[in-house]
């Protein structure tokens, strides 16, 4: 699972895959070889959500009540997964991706400026970095001396299950 990493002169690496909610807390994590591309891995990372999703209440029933309210799930991706058949993967799943936009080569920022969204739908890529920010405090993620995937992903839930138990029950 970890293999040469062009980045680090050829040294083996690995990358975590994190999903959170709002509030940072992690519901999927996967573990792949650092040299393997994002886009490869988004639907194994969507896919091993640990919680279920929530469903519209069946008091909600007529078509006029449910669209005042939010019936779909967003998710907001890196730049690294805009391409049409990830965005087709996550539709496909239930979910309204939100990408930022990738500009064209030669293209001025004028024009990427003109096809931004309002602000108040604008990435919130902030929150899954304060999660990994979280995760590389643990000292045993931060260098990985695991050789065995096994048990770097083990360490990986037991500080995903650190953090909700720090985030939820402590406050």
């Amino acid at each position: 699972m970890t293999c040469s990493n062009p980045t680090d002169r050829s040294k083996l690496g690995t990358r975590r895959h994190i999903l959170t909610d709002k509030d940072g807390i992690p519901l999927s994590v996967v573990i792949t070889p650092a040299n393997k591309h994002d886009v490869k891995s988004v639907t194994d990372v969507v896919d091993g959500v640990v919680i279920k999703r929530p469903t519209m209440p069946p008091f909600l029933s007529t078509s006029k009540e449910r669209r005042g309210k939010n019936q779909h799930q967003h998710l907001c991706l890196d730049r690294g997964y805009s391409s049409r058949p990830v965005k087709q993967e996550i539709t496909k799943r239930g979910y309204v991706p939100h990408i930022p936009y990738k500009r064209k080569r030669g293209q001025k920022k004028k024009a990427l400026c003109q096809k931004r969204r309002p602000s108040s739908a604008r990435n919130r890529r902030w929150v899954v970095e304060r999660t990994n920010s979280w995760h590389n405090r643990f000292r045993k993620l931060s260098i990985r001396y695991e050789k065995k995937v096994e048990n770097y992903l083990g360490l990986v839930h037991l500080s995903c299950s650190i953090i909700i138990h720090r985030k939820i029950v402590l406050g």
